[in-house]
């Protein structure tokens, strides 16, 4: 079985890999090729999207990130189990995650992409394996149902996870469902804060589980501000499956006669609901914060990540949502406890 410290070494090549992609190096002809297929296959993996997702793992992928993340673990096991991988495919690798996290951990993965994202993670992991062909025995991809499985990661939407919950009910699970990101705004925010919120709100076109999908502010909060943020980002429209999707929420919400305001590309609506439309955010008034953070306790299920200036648990600074460390976990759920618990 290949050691811890190989295995952090391999992944450290992988994130030196990933840190400095060149477009005139012809070592990444095979990436920017394979993010051309996903972008053919997926109108919402732009190259733009794909390439920050790549940079964002070549950051955490680092022998001090990768060290820190498992210092507190041991992994020494003699006979590794297979952890079944259902992936996620809203973003582009937003299952890696899982993937790695059994990976470091020992363990086998036997992973079932989504039919979203079908190429970058099968990339990724056989760049790794040229970097340690040992891994080559510790990953195995499959389009049936699971065999010989010890152990099941999925994540998928609300009516998905219950499915799932149900139908790996008689194995150790970790069951994911939909929740999103959301902004606590007071009103003190400065223009650097709330462009980097903007950025929050659209990257990935706002379709991340740690994308801002609604804020919180005080009553007589001056919303323009939030346009005035989110205007630098008006070339969202060259997007095809943006525009539409802007004109087609639009439309139902005037036909709905909802109560909205509207920049010509964003849509802001006063809205109780945490998940927005793409092309749309939610706002919701608050009276006083103490009030507020009984709500979103009482309602945590619902909540990914909070963007914030205060300094507590789970909240992020204004541009950081998506940045996450590798012990960030998805829903609060520490994916390392659940695959040592495996042993």
């Amino acid at each position: 079985m290949i050691q811890l410290e190989q295995r952090i070494f391999a992944l450290d090549r992988l994130g030196e890999f990933l840190r400095n992609i060149n477009p005139n190096d012809p070592n990444y002809d095979s990436l920017f090729e394979v993010i051309n297929r996903a972008k053919n296959a997926n109108g919402w993996f732009s190259v733009k999207n794909v390439l920050y997702s790549f940079s964002q793992w070549g950051d955490c992928l680092s022998t001090k990130n990768l060290t820190k993340w498992t210092n507190s673990y041991s992994f020494l096991k003699k006979y590794p189990k297979t952890v079944g991988l259902v992936l996620a495919g809203n973003i582009p690798l937003v299952g890696f995650h899982d993937v790695v996290s059994v990976l470091i951990s020992g363990h086998k993965a036997l992973i079932k992409c989504s039919s979203s994202d079908p190429l970058l993670i099968p990339f990724l992991i056989k760049k790794l394996q040229e970097f340690e062909p040992s891994f080559i025995r510790s990953v195995d991809f499959t389009t049936n149902r699971f065999k010989n499985f010890d152990g099941i990661i999925a994540t998928g939407s609300n009516n998905a996870a219950r499915y799932f919950e149900y139908y790996f009910s008689k194995v150790p699970n970790l069951i994911r469902s939909n929740r999103n990101g959301i902004a606590i705004l007071d009103g003190s925010e400065n223009k650097q804060q709330l462009e980097a919120l903007a950025n929050d709100i659209v990257q990935y076109y706002g379709l991340g589980c740690r994308s801002t999908a609604k804020i919180f502010v005080p009553y007589k909060y001056d919303l323009n501000l939030i346009f005035g943020a989110l205007y630098p980002y008006s070339n969202l429209m060259d997007s095809d499956k943006f525009a539409n999707n802007y004109d087609y929420n639009k439309a139902v919400y005037l036909m709905g006669q909802s109560n909205i305001l509207d920049n010509g590309f964003f849509i802001l609506k006063e809205d109780s609901t945490y998940s927005s439309p793409v092309a749309c955010l939610h706002y919701e008034y608050y009276n006083d914060l103490q009030t507020l953070e009984k709500k979103l306790i009482r309602e945590k299920d619902n909540i990914q990540c909070i963007t914030s200036n205060q300094e507590k648990e789970n909240h992020f600074a204004f541009g950081k949502t998506q940045h996450p460390k590798l012990w960030d976990y998805a829903d609060g759920k520490n994916t390392l406890d659940f695959l040592t618990l495996l042993s």
